[in-house]
């Protein structure tokens, strides 16, 4: 399983794979300045396993590097991790397709608890049950989104921080393709997911 961090900034790259190199020891970090290098370190390294992408790279402007790793990699988690202001970035690169948007000026135990929520999200939360396009966590989040509650509510009922909760809610609205908690419950409910 390898791990890509893109970034132009040598000291912040370095940072963040040092990071996920503690939270994923058997795992391979890649540090590479640009996307364009990633077909080469692809056939070098292996598939991807999570993407680490800043937005201000030598080959891409604002959520085009985004829309380029997505479309050659749909199911790759992606965690954006950029010095832009998240009021402006945020929204428009979790539209693009990213996963989870973190700010640079964060603190490292802070980057490493988004990254750590984006790795175990993505361990427990996407293998679909049988003859389901969801899988068990998803169709029990539908569940906790259908009784109103809140993310701090459903952190709790799972366990897990409200960070996890908000990348799981991401997810699962992009394999549902909807845009809200609202529109999440009436698919579940036109789907026979959930009570009438």
């Amino acid at each position: 399983m390898t791990i890509y961090v893109i970034d132009d900034h040598p000291l912040m790259r370095e940072a963040i794979a040092m990071v996920i190199r503690r939270l994923r020891p058997t795992h391979e970090v890649v540090e590479l300045d640009r996307v364009g290098l990633l077909s080469a370190a692809i056939e070098k390294h292996g598939t991807p396993s999570l993407f680490s992408l800043d937005l201000k790279l030598p080959d891409t402007t604002g959520v085009s590097g985004i829309r380029q790793l997505k479309n050659l990699f749909p199911l790759v988690p992606l965690a954006v991790i950029s010095a832009n202001p998240p009021s402006d970035w945020e929204a428009h690169c979790l539209e693009a397709g990213a996963d989870v948007y973190i700010d640079k000026s964060a603190g490292p135990a802070q980057i490493s608890a988004l990254v750590k929520g984006l790795m175990l999200a993505e361990d427990s939360f996407e293998e679909p049950v049988p003859g389901q396009k969801l899988s068990k966590r998803q169709l029990q989040l539908l569940q906790l989104l259908n009784k109103g509650m809140s993310n701090k509510e459903i952190s709790e009922e799972l366990g897990i921080n409200e960070h996890t909760v908000k990348v799981h809610l991401w997810r699962l609205f992009r394999r549902i393709e909807v845009k809200s908690r609202t529109q999440a419950i009436f698919y579940a409910r036109q789907q026979g997911l959930l009570p009438l």
